[in-house]
């Protein structure tokens, strides 16, 4: 009898107010701890580079590939998808029944419990060692080693758009698929690995984004899902670019969180590959880039620059802007403001311009390598 009464009392309990309260708080005080741990991390990024980035996480990574990666849609997308459904409905029901305390409590507690996951299985890549000192690379650029750059790779794109359309005014139309497009990237990332051993690409899950659309509003070529690990390629742009956009994703899934350093990585696995098409994507990147600093820099020296430009390239640019300018709306100046700031949170202080400073990192390894790419 006094059992019985023990578990009723027990029962009681949980199902008391003050119980859900302790309960409630609970999620919030593990949030606010999630917040100063996880962003102390940074201090320490060796023993995460060590025993999280080529310990724990690639194990992961490759579990997860080779479950996802033979499907041939988006998992992830799907479960965003079932989310977003999920929080329409749970809007309308917390709308309709004026529930504001216990919507507000059960926000804290799904972002404390998916904040936690987000950071176990990958997030903490944030915190790694930055490739440049892994490299043992020098940082910064003097303005004439910018000008020989930008020389060599304009000579290198007009030698390759050539090269495939045996047309200097002709535009390079790839003759891959999409879906080719996105699975070749391996092959680059292959070769990749003889130059750089620690660069170990096995077992690809890249894909077609179904939110394609929305991504081109929101200004987006792609992104990793973190929780499925499955590399998204918007691929409602212009094709030419589509193998670089996917080698830029893949850099994400081998743990590479930093922008920089995924356009540094993406641009090498693509301007190694067999293929000429997918070493276009690579250069007309890179080049893009480092005409975007000359434009800030010297707008007279950046219109020498393009002057130098066989047509077809300045095709291929013109039909990246006309498409992209289709999609110019205040929503994708709100979701780049959003990621700008995800992105200095996230020790990336120069948030979306970091994906620029890659040009960095690509003028200092040639320089100590003597490659020519």
């Amino acid at each position: 009898m006094q059992r019985k009464n023990y578990f009723t009392h027990k029962l009681a309990y949980f199902r008391s107010p003050m119980y859900r309260m302790k309960h409630r708080k609970f999620y919030l005080y593990f949030l606010l701890f999630q917040l100063i741990f996880w962003s102390a991390l940074c201090y320490f990024p060796l023993p995460i580079e060590k025993y999280y980035s080529n310990g724990l996480y690639p194990v992961w990574a490759k579990l997860l590939r080779t479950l996802l990666g033979w499907i041939p849609f988006s998992v992830g997308d799907v479960g965003y998808g079932l989310v977003i459904i999920l929080v329409v409905k749970w809007s309308y029901q917390t709308l309709k029944n004026r529930t504001w305390k216990l919507g507000f409590w059960q926000l804290i507690r799904v972002f404390s419990i998916g904040y936690f996951v987000f950071y176990l299985v990958w997030g903490l890549n944030y915190s790694r060692q930055p490739l440049y000192a892994k490299l043992e690379l020098n940082r910064g650029y003097t303005t004439q080693q910018l000008y020989d750059f930008t020389t060599f790779l304009i000579r290198k794109t007009n030698a390759i758009q050539l090269q495939i359309s045996q047309n200097t005014q002709k535009k390079v139309v790839p003759q891959f698929s999409k879906k080719q497009a996105l699975q070749t990237a391996i092959l680059g990332y292959a070769r990749l690995h003889k130059s750089l051993p620690f660069i170990d690409y096995q077992t690809t899950s890249t894909k077609a984004s179904l939110f394609s659309t929305p991504l081109s509003y929101m200004g987006f070529g792609g992104y990793l899902n973190p929780f499925t690990l499955e590399a998204q390629v918007n691929t409602n742009g212009p094709s030419y670019v589509l193998p670089m956009t996917a080698a830029h994703e893949m850099a994400h899934q081998l743990g590479y969180a930093s922008e920089s350093e995924c356009n540094f990585i993406g641009f090498l696995a693509a301007a190694k590959h067999s293929n000429p098409e997918v070493n276009y994507a690579a250069y007309t990147l890179a080049l893009r880039y480092c005409l975007g600093e000359w434009s800030e820099r010297d707008p007279k020296l950046a219109k020498l620059f393009i002057a130098k430009l066989n047509p077809g390239v300045l095709k291929n640019f013109q039909e990246s802007e006309e498409y992209w300018a289709k999609y110019e709306t205040p929503i994708e100046s709100g979701f780049k403001l959003f990621y700008d700031a995800y992105l200095k949170w996230n020790q990336q202080p120069d948030g979306l311009d970091s994906y620029s400073k890659f040009i960095d990192l690509l003028i200092n390894y040639q320089l100590k390598t003597q490659q020519n790419f």
